[in-house]
């Protein structure tokens, strides 16, 4: 595959993009920063997140925010007080505070209090690198690229194989996010990478809108570029699903008590690991277009899907 060219990926786009926006419009986390389409807030989030966790970064945003609210109060501001402010709260490197500060100052004194709308033009204020400019465009103005942090190579290298090289990552989020919708689309691929793909994949817990397109959850195999080590597999529910659908896939449609045991060993109707259980993961199943399952004189009966 050339530098920059995007790999191969699902037919089904529309698909893809429906399910992800779903799953983030009910499951994303509240922070407040989504909140606002000001990119003065949303600067400050994107600088104090860098290698930091969203959730450690609420209580330092908001305290900072209340002492300076506007870009124009953080300009006005004592650089001494600013950079003590964030050795205060343990927000890592001090040069980020200065870039800030000095970044106020030439959107007030220079541009007249109003922030550029494109990533390009953001990238001219200190201290903002394409990443950063690029998130304060997509967040604020709904006018940039497809995001990619860490966060985002992990879903896409996990879910369409997506090989570990930057121009592929670039080339494949971009094809994917629908046009005009950064905003929604970015804050959902990195919440999607930020909690369900985590390094330990959450897939069947979560669950995950991409599982029936995902080339890891198919494979098992679920490193990615900042996961060398491959999660455990054995005694998954991932590893269970792919019993059932075996299974039902040599037997066809089964009964609950029948395909139970085919699938553990330890299966017992009303145990830990009996009915309920293999219900959920028939829900599970189903959801993803895999499994049907059916009432027949009373009892559930299982079959993979036409």
């Amino acid at each position: 595959m050339a530098e920059g060219e995007a790999p191969s990926l699902p037919a089904d786009r529309e698909s893809i993009r429906r399910r992800l926006t779903a799953w983030y419009e009910e499951h994303h986390r509240a922070f407040p920063w989504r909140e606002t389409t000001d990119p003065y807030p949303i600067l400050v989030c994107e600088v104090m997140s860098q290698q930091t966790q969203l959730d450690r970064v609420v209580e330092p945003w908001e305290a900072f925010l209340d002492r300076w609210p506007t870009v124009d109060d953080l300009a006005a501001a004592d650089r001494a007080d600013v950079v003590g402010f964030w050795t205060d709260h343990r927000l890592g490197y001090n040069n980020r505070a200065r870039y800030l500060h000095d970044a106020a100052r030439q959107v007030v004194e220079e541009l007249d209090g109003e922030f550029p709308r494109t990533p390009e033009g953001l990238q001219a204020l200190p201290g903002v690198g394409p990443y950063t400019g690029n998130a304060v465009a997509s967040f604020a103005f709904g006018d940039g690229d497809a995001v990619v942090d860490t966060n985002v190579k992990r879903v896409l290298h996990r879910a369409f194989d997506v090989p570990d090289d930057d121009g592929a990552f670039e080339a494949a989020a971009n094809e994917l996010m629908p046009d005009g919708k950064s905003r929604a689309w970015n804050n959902a691929v990195m919440e999607l990478g930020g909690t369900v793909c985590g390094k330990q994949p959450r897939c069947d817990e979560a669950p995950c809108p991409w599982r029936g397109f995902c080339h890891a959850y198919e494979t098992g195999d679920f490193t990615a570029p900042d996961v060398p080590t491959q999660p455990a597999f054995e005694g998954s529910r991932r590893q269970f699903r792919g019993r059932v659908v075996r299974t039902l896939g040599e037997h066809g449609e089964l009964p609950l008590d029948e395909l139970g045991p085919r699938v553990r060993v330890d299966y017992s109707p009303d145990g830990e690991y009996g009915r309920e259980w293999l219900l959920e993961l028939l829900a599970d199943l189903a959801d993803d277009g895999l499994v049907a399952v059916e009432e027949r004189d009373g009892e559930p009966v299982a079959s993979l899907s036409a």
